[in-house]
């Protein structure tokens, strides 16, 4: 299995799971932190595989690259900043309904 067809799987699960509680969240704020993610992302991705920190199996990654990342990598950067937020409202969420109990 290649890493897009990983990536595209568990963000689909992501979303599906969290399509309620993103459905009551405003978009720009989201859109904005995934934007910001995926730009630091490009840069210290660049910077460690150019030092050699780590190095991508050419079989598993398309050979498409944003800067000097692979495509595929910024695909973390999209399910924490759409995976956390989302976690945070839902605990926050359960944690009211505690209390008011």
């Amino acid at each position: 299995m290649t890493n897009i067809v990983l990536n595209v799987l568990v963000l689909a699960v992501l979303g599906a799971v969290s399509w309620r509680v993103l459905r009551g969240m405003r978009g720009l704020p989201l859109v904005w932190t995934v934007l910001h993610l995926c730009v630091l992302t490009a840069v210290f991705d660049t910077i460690m595989i150019d030092v050699g920190l780590y190095v991508f199996d050419p079989d598993k990654i398309l050979g498409r690259y944003i800067w000097g990342a692979p495509l595929e990598d910024f695909a973390y950067a999209i399910a924490a900043g759409v995976g956390m937020p989302v976690l945070w409202v839902a605990l926050g969420r359960r944690k009211s309904r505690q209390e008011r109990a």
